[in-house]
């Protein structure tokens, strides 16, 4: 596709980028005030190194290169060829089950997003910001679909920006929640809680205590902390919950080696530990002013230990580190008493046919309205004293 000086083509993943290239684009780079550590060239080599990411996977990198007249890049897209709509945390299998019923084939559809990974991030990547190039990609993205014969194309946990570009294109936008911490410039974790109203404060107390009264204590691992055998551990806590709850986990051993590798310094590690071995963990992931919560495990289970490990250890780190919000993944109103409210996520999506883009844009309408009227009622219901927000 070509449009005044640009061109786009579609290329292998990110291992076509070299990483000089990939960290122009914005958001990408260490450092910058909005890095966000998933769309580094590190992680995404990782997902395609271990092969997480694979057309044997359902996930074959497809990604979109947008470049100047000089063949300089300008604008990238992190998409794949998908065959089924798993691992992307915003659910489309009744769309999909609708278009098969009625005789249509909704895979091979194309998803733009970081593979497994439900937290919010640009989408349309271009060097500088350049609005214009991202203009490109978002219409790149509807010619490739078509050129492709996919039935959609889907993006994922876009920024908000990025979702208003592809909503000008066509695209269909889509709304849901997640819960967030906000670090109000809290000195200390007793600020925090002095913002909560008094039952809440005391709840959180109790549940704090409670959950290291079996002789548990907590360690923070980064960087060079994280050796191979902690690796070892962690995975095995990843694996026998993911076993328990949805199947067969998604990543594999090979890839926290190499992100292990590639970019200690941008992971937490909170290690829960009783007897002198690790009993449970939750990968963390350190973004510019922002903690991104990912995967937990346990090998034992314990009352409250899950809500130690994985939210409020991560609100202590955030104050005592500067962070401005933790994100603590996909779902989860339980997170509301500790101290997470609703924040809207984004993603769009462009239907080919016009019949289901039809059905699915009335659907997209009613559950705008629905998640909008829920996020109110949880932001009434929130902890926090009246007035302390």
């Amino acid at each position: 596709m070509s449009g005044d000086d640009y061109s786009v083509r579609t290329v292998a993943g990110a291992g076509a980028f070299t990483p000089e290239e990939w960290s122009q684009l914005d958001g990408v780079a260490r450092g910058e005030p909005d890095y966000n550590p998933f769309i580094s060239n590190a992680f995404l080599t990782a997902l395609e190194q271990s092969g997480c990411v694979s057309r044997r996977a359902g996930w074959q990198p497809h990604f979109l290169r947008v470049e100047d007249g000089a063949n300089n890049l300008v604008a990238a897209v992190p998409a794949y060829l998908k065959s089924h709509s798993q691992g992307e945390y915003v659910f489309d299998h009744g769309w999909a089950n609708a278009f098969e019923q009625a005789g249509g084939s909704y895979y091979p559809k194309l998803q733009v997003s970081v593979p497994f990974t439900p937290a919010t991030g640009p989408r349309l990547l271009s060097v500088g910001g350049d609005e214009t190039a991202k203009l490109v990609a978002a219409k790149a993205l509807k010619a490739v679909a078509k050129n492709l014969g996919v039935s959609s194309a889907h993006v994922t946990f876009a920024t908000e920006p990025d979702a208003a570009i592809l909503e000008s294109q066509g695209f269909l936008h889509r709304i849901d929640q997640q819960f967030h911490f906000h670090n109000d410039n809290y000195k200390t974790y007793d600020d925090f809680l002095s913002t909560l109203a008094s039952r809440k404060r005391k709840g959180l107390r109790k549940e704090r205590e409670a959950a290291l009264s079996n002789g548990i204590s907590i360690d923070r691992l980064t960087g060079s902390e994280i050796t191979e055998e902690i690796w070892d551990q962690f995975f095995n806590f990843y694996i026998d919950t993911g076993n328990r709850k949805w199947g067969q986990p998604y990543l594999n051993r090979k890839f926290f080696s190499l992100i292990g590798q590639s970019m200690a310094d941008d992971i937490l590690l909170i290690m829960a530990k009783r007897d002198g071995r690790y009993i449970a963990g939750a990968i963390n992931f350190l973004g510019g002013g922002r903690i991104f919560g990912r995967n937990w495990g346990c090998i034992e289970d314990h009352p409250y230990l899950h809500f130690e490990v994985c939210y409020h250890q991560a609100i202590d780190h955030a104050i005592e580190n500067g962070y401005s919000i933790v994100e603590a993944g996909a779902q989860g109103e339980h997170k509301l008493a500790r101290g997470y409210m609703p924040v809207t996520t984004h993603s769009a999506h462009y239907i080919v046919h016009e019949g289901l883009r039809r059905a699915v844009a009335d659907y997209l309408e009613r559950e705008r309205q629905e998640v909008s009227r829920m996020s109110e009622v949880l932001t009434d219901h929130g902890p926090f004293r009246k007035g302390a927000l």
